[in-house]
């Protein structure tokens, strides 16, 4: 997290994701993804959403097939 780093509510966490509140509350809860706690608030860096999206990006199938080179 860097000191630029805007953090979300739960809610607008939600929204960025498309998703409800409670699944972003689930993610917390099993501490799938960063948090920060501030007294009794969570707020959720923008870049720990960045990088929950990126890490569960599926690549496209050309895409994975080429680090393999061509088939013999």
């Amino acid at each position: 997290m860097t000191t630029t780093d805007t953090l979300l509510t739960v809610e607008q966490a939600a929204e960025r994701l498309g998703t409800g509140v409670r699944f972003i509350r689930r993610l917390i809860q099993e501490r799938r993804i960063r948090y920060v706690k501030l007294g009794k608030l969570v707020r959720i860096p923008e870049s720990a959403i960045a990088a929950y999206i990126e890490e569960r990006t599926v690549p496209t199938l050309g895409h994975a097939r080429s680090r393999f080179g061509k088939a013999a």
